[in-house]
């Protein structure tokens, strides 16, 4: 089959969670026999890659903004799908993307379109009520107008089926096998070292919770360091809540063999999300063997378990309870038979087995491409 995949900023990925997701995705595909067509955008990768190993990259500009960097690149890439290609199937990601699946309908009336639907971008207090609205747009044009539906996890799943009506697909994003690294590059570039750091890895935008999690540990005594991984809108602000610390760290995007030094050596993984879709840097931690603490959201829980170690959603004061109940619980008496405890540090590797299981990318590709079929 002849595959156009497009709602991205490119591969290879350099973080963000659509570009991991369709960087997998496309590779195992071509492993598998298929043609394989990315658009990419200038501003994220070189224009002059016109392969990632088998993935066929197609390169288009954007107009560079927070509003139209997106969707004028997903314009132009219809434009071109629709006067110079053949597509057996075109497959959209995210909600803003989708809202063009009608120029494809149009145009290419036969081709086949599955749209992958992430997270309800929306809830990012990034955007004006403008853009609130065409995301909300692009959702009902993706849920109502694709062929299929893909959803990336259950409580997306309920969402669809509900509001839409429609029967959809539940495919979540996939994990690989953790590259294990000794802590080289981030002790001589932060000085930090095998289990001296608490560990976030997310874009810095509002809805991801960091700013609770600066505030509690602001206010808890630990010798361990706070390091936050990644880049984004909200960034001048958390530096400025963390400008009193010197223990807190900001390393900006990373990806590769740092990113790997840096989940490798933690000694905790805090996803602090008010919203997600299902998180990709959290099944990334999960395959390092990493002890979690997240916050309860349906998105988090659903992939760690009801029994897992988190705190109320927004509660600083709950938050910094859980830290300090983590991390003194060698030295308070009593803690270490806390059941909550007793589920981060026991069943840790119960967790990596289930996770790794069903979050396979092999079963993943499977299921995609009984989809287009």
């Amino acid at each position: 089959m002849k595959i156009y995949i497009i709602g991205q900023k490119g591969i290879p990925a350099m973080g963000g969670g659509v570009e991991t997701h369709v960087q997998n995705l496309s590779l195992k595909l071509t492993e598998k026999g298929h043609d394989v067509f990315v658009y990419t955008r200038h501003s994220y990768s070189d224009k002059k890659l016109k392969k990632y190993q088998k993935v066929n990259l197609i390169s288009l500009p954007s107009i560079k903004t927070k509003s139209l960097d997106a969707i004028s690149h997903t314009f132009l890439a219809c434009l071109d799908l629709i006067f110079k290609r053949r597509a057996d199937v075109v497959h959209f990601h995210s909600i803003g993307p989708a809202s063009l699946i009608w120029l494809i309908k149009l145009f290419k009336p036969k081709t086949k379109i599955i749209f992958t639907f992430h997270s309800q971008c929306y809830f990012n207090t990034k955007w004006g009520r403008l853009a609130k609205f065409y995301l909300n747009l692009g959702e009902r044009i993706g849920c109502k107008m694709a062929d299929e539906v893909i959803v990336v996890s259950e409580n997306l799943k309920k969402y669809v089926e509900d509001k839409y009506g429609r029967r959809v697909h539940f495919i979540p994003n996939g994990v690989n096998t953790a590259k294990i690294l000794p802590a080289n590059f981030i002790k001589n570039n932060w000085s930090i070292e095998k289990d001296s750091y608490i560990l976030s890895v997310s874009r810095l935008v509002k809805n991801k919770g960091l700013e609770y999690l600066i505030t509690a540990y602001n206010n808890i005594s630990t010798d361990k360091k706070l390091v936050i991984v990644g880049d984004g809108s909200y960034i001048n602000k958390l530096m400025k809540l963390a400008s009193n610390n010197d223990n807190i760290i900001f390393t900006g995007k990373q990806h590769g063999d740092i990113l790997a030094e840096l989940y490798s050596n933690a000694n905790l993984f805090v996803q602090s999300s008010e919203a997600e879709g299902l998180s990709i840097s959290l099944l990334e931690a999960i395959s390092y063997r990493l002890p979690i603490l997240i916050s309860d959201i349906e998105a988090n829980t659903e992939v760690l378990g009801e029994d897992s170690f988190s705190f109320k959603n927004k509660d600083i004061n709950d938050l910094k309870l859980k830290l300090e109940k983590y991390l003194n619980k060698n030295e308070t008496e009593g803690l270490n038979s806390s059941k909550d405890l007793l589920d981060i540090d026991n069943n840790i590797e119960k967790k990596y087995n289930d996770i790794m299981s069903k979050y396979n990318w092999e079963d993943i590709v499977n299921k995609t491409i009984e989809l287009y079929k």
